[in-house]
């Protein structure tokens, strides 16, 4: 392979006839295309010889500029074979830089992953939750397949991200991975930003995702009926496990928290509303916006069943790991006979619509106990039901009855 690679030192001729020394170049050639740079190095101009690439003769200089060279040469190759062992896309300018020290340009997608994860794993619990990390992984795991696929290398440019590569990312979760849309959607979130940090650090010129447009798909999210969820809260279970899923799910149905927040949930949350009755007033895990949500009669009723427990992280409910959750999940809709993927997230769609706006709850209340930021969030969440809508149209229909009678 090093046949692709060509070193060479030469001096340049001196517009100065009489110049009695010539500093010397090193120009490196790669597969056709060449790069120049100064060694800094001067010698005798009638010592050089170019043929050899060298200094003549065997005085101390001689050898000292000679060895110079050499160390050169050595670091050269040194570079170069770094290339091939990480099987790295090589060019005469890349060999260059790194020479030079300006491989801070050079940085590549998977190791900005890697540094990018390390630092957030040590802030799990302050600024980041577990999960986020997980997905900031998977990401960069994915990424790295991708590069490994359709480019053979074990890394990839920062610099060389453009619309193709992010275009082609895309098609492979979609293909390759069997992602939907929205999946992949949000993959290209994560390696957004970590290009981003790229940006604003000046290793890349400019923003490959400046202009680049791709939304997320409008799904119908699934949520449980007011049946479905007397259902569950019936249900009988012998086993304790089982039963404590249950009943963390419904506390969720009934507060709208997500996973994270009634994992972290503790007696300080609960505080005296304005009103005088009892509410949760949390800081949401993944936004960081305040969650305040007064404490309906199903939830209450539940924190006073798990009043006495013995936790010695002071959680207010005993709750399991998401994945266990979910796992349990599965079994209590078969057991309740709910044909539905019912998920730990499902809890927070229904309060959305089946425990408030099917209720007459305004859309703005909705959204301010769910610790969204704007409305277009909860609007996602929060669906419409179509019994609302013909109760709310019966409703305005006796509004314009009693307009017309009062005219008449």
């Amino acid at each position: 392979m090093q046949d692709q690679l060509s070193i060479l030192f030469y001096t340049r001729k001196s517009k100065d006839k009489n110049a009695i020394q010539a500093t010397v170049y090193l120009r490196i050639t790669y597969e056709g295309r060449r790069v120049e740079l100064s060694t800094m190095r001067k010698v005798t101009r009638s010592k050089w010889n170019p043929k050899a690439n060298k200094v003549i003769g065997t005085s101390i200089e001689a050898k000292q500029v000679n060895r110079n060279l050499d160390i050169i040469k050595n670091r050269i190759y040194e570079i170069y074979q770094k290339f091939l062992d990480n099987q790295e896309e090589i060019s005469a300018l890349k060999i260059k830089d790194v020479y030079l020290g300006n491989n801070d340009n050079q940085k590549s997608i998977v190791e900005m992953f890697e540094e990018h994860n390390s630092r957030m794993e040590k802030l799990i619990g302050r600024d980041y939750s577990f999960r986020t990390l997980q997905r900031y992984k998977t990401t960069k795991k994915h990424i790295s397949s991708f590069i490994k696929f359709d480019y053979k290398m074990k890394d990839y440019p920062v610099k060389d991200i453009d619309t193709k590569f992010i275009n082609s990312f895309i098609y492979y979760l979609k293909t390759e991975l069997n992602h939907s849309h929205n999946s992949a959607v949000k993959y290209l979130a994560y390696l957004k930003k970590i290009v981003r940090v790229a940006y604003a650090n000046g290793w890349i010129e400019k923003d490959p995702f400046y202009n680049f447009k791709l939304k997320l798909q409008v799904i119908e999210r699934e949520f449980l009926t007011k049946e479905e969820i007397i259902s569950i809260m019936e249900k009988q279970f012998t086993i304790p496990r089982i039963e404590h899923v249950r009943d963390i799910f419904l506390f969720s149905c009934y507060t709208g928290l997500a996973y994270a927040d009634v994992f972290k949930l503790t007696a300080d949350d609960i505080v005296k509303g304005i009103d005088g009755n009892q509410w949760i007033k949390i800081k949401r895990t993944k936004t960081k916006s305040l969650s305040s949500i007064p404490i309906l009669p199903v939830a209450e009723k539940l924190i006073d069943k798990y009043k006495d427990l013995d936790s010695p992280t002071e959680k207010l409910l005993p709750v399991y790991s998401n994945q266990r959750m979910n796992s349990y999940l599965k079994e209590i809709a078969d057991r309740c006979e709910i044909n539905k993927n019912l998920t730990f997230h499902m809890a927070r769609h229904t309060f959305a619509t089946t425990v408030t706006l099917s209720n007459g709850v305004p859309i703005e209340s909705v959204s301010k106990m769910l610790g969204h930021q704007s409305l277009k969030i909860t609007q996602h969440y929060a669906k419409v039901l179509d019994d609302k809508l013909s109760e709310d149209m019966n409703l305005l229909k006796k509004r314009i009855d009693m307009q017309d009678k009062n005219r008449e």
